[in-house]
């Protein structure tokens, strides 16, 4: 990762991050990166699942960066745990190289995204913000899967029945991979409306990312 070159975020509000990384280096490479950037606030750095998890949901972080590859429990099964305590967590995926499989199945568990480590500085708070705005950073070859994903299971109404009509709007542009912004934009609402909507499409259809709901609407 290169550290010479940022990215100030927008806006008054810093985004709060968090690091699950067992990579000491790693690790305190991307807390530098993420505490000298304006915009951005580090929380906390975690070396494994299981500290995370004790540690991590009274921190209260917007966005957390999760190795895949962790010793004892995996990336994986933490942000589906994580996930459960802290409903509107945004995770992006680290990984070494493209492990397709394992990405997938984080996304499948919550994550919305993820990263290869090698990634520059500003590619790491690129994604950052893309994520906390509600986009999904993430290779053409994994976004094709989960396309294809959907068109194997093919639609369904049942997901959506107890949806209304305007939350039914909203999960539609989900599925079809809109950020909260461009949902805003295309039904004349407010980011903060829409991210009230995720949270009512969530609560009815029992899931934790974009990603699930996307998943349950094809399904």
């Amino acid at each position: 990762m290169e550290h010479s070159t940022k990215t100030p975020a927008k806006g008054t509000t810093p985004i709060k991050v968090a690091i699950v990384e067992d990579d000491e280096q790693v690790r305190e490479n991307l807390a530098t990166l993420i505490r000298e950037t304006e915009g951005f606030e580090c929380i906390g750095t975690f070396s494994s699942g299981e500290q995370a998890l004790e540690e991590m949901p009274r921190r209260a972080p917007n966005v957390v960066l999760m190795d895949v590859n962790l010793p004892g429990m995996s990336g994986v099964e933490c942000v589906r745990l994580l996930k459960g305590q802290i409903a509107d967590l945004q995770v992006v995926m680290l990984t070494v190289y493209d492990d397709s499989d394992r990405i997938f199945q984080a996304l499948q568990m919550g994550a919305s995204g993820y990263l290869l480590k090698r990634s520059t500085s500003q590619e790491i708070l690129r994604a950052v913000e893309e994520v906390h705005r509600g986009g999904a950073p993430m290779s053409s070859y994994i976004a094709r899967k989960v396309v294809q994903s959907f068109q194997r299971q093919g639609p369904s109404e049942k997901a959506s029945e107890n949806l209304t009509k305007r939350e039914n709007d909203v999960l539609n542009y989900i599925s079809r991979g809109y950020t909260n912004k461009e949902i805003a934009d295309a039904l004349g609402l407010s980011a903060e409306t829409v991210r009230g909507y995720l949270k009512t499409i969530y609560s009815k259809l029992h899931v934790r990312s974009r990603t699930e709901a996307a998943m349950k609407f094809r399904a």
